[in-house]
């Protein structure tokens, strides 16, 4: 349910846009920030050390050679695999679980050619030494042996044919052109430090926001009453996630409410002016904020059973 919080700002209004799109939303799951698993058809799911996506948002796996995905494409040039990945939370909740994806299609091996442009987009958001020696041979530890043409480490690359993802907006599926076609969020890569940031410096701030409401949307506060315990959960360049915990006569509830920007953002400086407005909003006595930082749109999601 939606609780209004105040009449939406003038920028909010011309926005139009309350969150990112499916295709957004997919792209950022898949990035290469939330951890993920291979599996293959006949072979145990095997975890994946790291992972990117290139420009067209195909997953590039860094996989241990003796591990069973890999192994499994011995003498065939493709084999059928879904990577599911899981968006965890970056600060400690009793449910942290944000959303999942499961990206389906075929995985080959990057060709020997192509494999240090891999490790350089790899590198970049995971810098580890096995990309080092991703043209060496030796013996993958528990995995199995690497043969002795065979490097230690290698990537896969995931051709995608169907996305299915289930997260806080929702479930959707998506064929390979609307994947393809969208762009992850800008601050995906950053989003883990700036949660972390505003639970640890700007709990008081957040909980000021709240507090404009007089209780949750749908659940009013007593006079006197608990404040709500209020945490971030997430945030993109549309808005933010909070995790909001009341305790009343019948014990502590979660609610995870969606906060949305006034318009949507693009960079640092946008997303740190947004976030001026939205605490000084939150300080105000009054309405939204005067220069329309603030649309005031929370959208309940009761989080009592442990799932999004």
């Amino acid at each position: 349910m939606i609780g209004e919080a105040s009449e939406p700002s003038a920028a909010g209004a011309a926005s139009g846009v309350n969150g990112p799109t499916p295709g957004e939303r997919a792209r950022t799951l898949a990035y290469g920030v939330a951890g993920g698993a291979l599996a293959v058809p006949g072979v145990p799911y095997t975890p994946v050390p790291a992972h990117v996506t290139d420009e067209r948002g195909r997953p590039l796996l860094l996989m241990p050679s003796g591990a069973g995905a890999v192994t499994a494409l011995d003498g065939e040039p493709d084999v059928p695999a879904t990577l599911r990945i899981a968006d965890v939370a970056p600060v400690p909740l009793a449910d942290r679980v944000r959303g999942r994806a499961s990206l389906h299609g075929w995985i080959t091996e990057v060709p020997p050619g192509e494999r240090r442009a891999a490790a350089v987009r790899l590198s970049r958001l995971h810098p580890r030494p096995e990309l080092l020696d991703l043209g060496t041979t030796g013996t993958v530890g528990t995995a199995g042996a690497a043969g002795p043409e065979r490097p230690a480490w290698t990537v896969l690359a995931l051709e995608i044919a169907q996305v299915e993802i289930e997260d806080g907006w929702g479930s959707a599926t998506l064929e390979p052109e609307e994947y393809e076609a969208s762009a992850p969020d800008p601050f995906v890569v950053i989003e883990a430090g700036m949660i972390a940031h505003l639970d640890s410096c700007h709990r008081d701030e957040l909980g000021a926001m709240l507090r404009r409401l007089d209780g949750l949307p749908g659940r009013p506060a007593a006079r006197g009453g608990p404040a709500p315990a209020v945490r971030p959960l997430g945030l993109d360049r549309y808005g933010m996630w909070l995790r909001c915990r009341v305790a009343d006569g019948e014990g502590a509830g979660d609610t995870d409410l969606r906060l949305v920007f006034g318009e949507p953002v693009a960079d640092v400086h946008g997303l740190r002016c947004a976030y001026r407005r939205l605490f000084a909003g939150g300080r105000a006595r009054g309405g939204a904020h005067a220069d329309g930082g603030f649309v005031g749109n929370f959208t309940d999601v009761p989080n009592g059973s442990g799932e999004r």
